[in-house]
């Protein structure tokens, strides 16, 4: 009879996630740019800025540790850590605008050296680096450009969750599905069973009949 089968999703790393290793870097870099450049404010601008990077990754590590019980608490987190870094990106929009700074446009050769930096980069340290003698308005972009990476992909990866879940249903969807497959092994077996011991039974009658047939021939071949 065969062993129950597994519904519960076999789920990687969070860490090895392409999302959260931008998410990762993008806290970082939120957390120097807010310790350099909003030193002494006196709004509400750092802490935001700093618990919208921390949401959008932490969600993501959530999401994925949920994954294994609960693919809509995933799908959810998942959307939650999309909308936090919305949230920071208009914040970094805001800052460039109210001190005039420059939003570099998606055709400057500066935000195309950018764009390509932060797809070959994935670490926090090679950011942290790059930008210790940077200008806020630099550091900024290099955010705003990481950030629309991020969404990127963040949007395939929820595309292809809403559709596993679809087509897979969620956990309650595999708990049902692993249930009736193993009844439905258990059926086939005890139907096999039955049939090889039909088989046996119509063969022990015949074993019988022959007997009886040998003992009645000696009978007569004695009288």
């Amino acid at each position: 009879m065969q062993d129950p089968q597994p519904f519960l999703p076999k789920k990687g790393n969070y860490r090895k996630l392409l999302v959260y290793q931008k998410a990762e870097c993008i806290y970082d870099i939120t957390f120097f740019f807010t310790s350099k450049f909003l030193v002494g404010a006196k709004d509400r601008t750092v802490d935001q800025m700093v618990q919208a990077a921390r949401s959008g990754k932490q969600n993501i590590a959530e999401g994925s540790a949920a994954a294994a019980t609960s693919s809509e608490t995933e799908l959810k987190l998942m959307n939650v850590a999309r909308a936090s870094m919305q949230e920071l990106l208009t914040d970094y929009e805001d800052y460039l605008r109210v001190r005039s700074l420059t939003l570099w446009p998606v055709d400057d050769a500066r935000t195309r050296q950018t764009q390509s930096f932060c797809r070959d980069h994935n670490d926090s340290a090679s950011y942290m680096a790059a930008i210790q003698q940077r200008s806020d308005e630099t550091i900024a972009n290099i955010a705003i450009t990481l950030i629309h990476q991020f969404d990127g992909l963040m949007g395939k990866l929820i595309t292809r969750l809403e559709t596993d879940f679809v087509e897979q249903g969620g956990i309650r969807e595999r708990m049902t599905a692993a249930r009736l497959g193993y009844r439905g092994g258990q059926k086939e077996e005890i139907a096999r069973l039955a049939h090889e011991n039909e088989a046996l039974q119509n063969y022990c009658n015949q074993l019988k009949a022959r007997i009886a047939e040998l003992e009645a021939q000696l009978k007569g071949g004695q009288a």
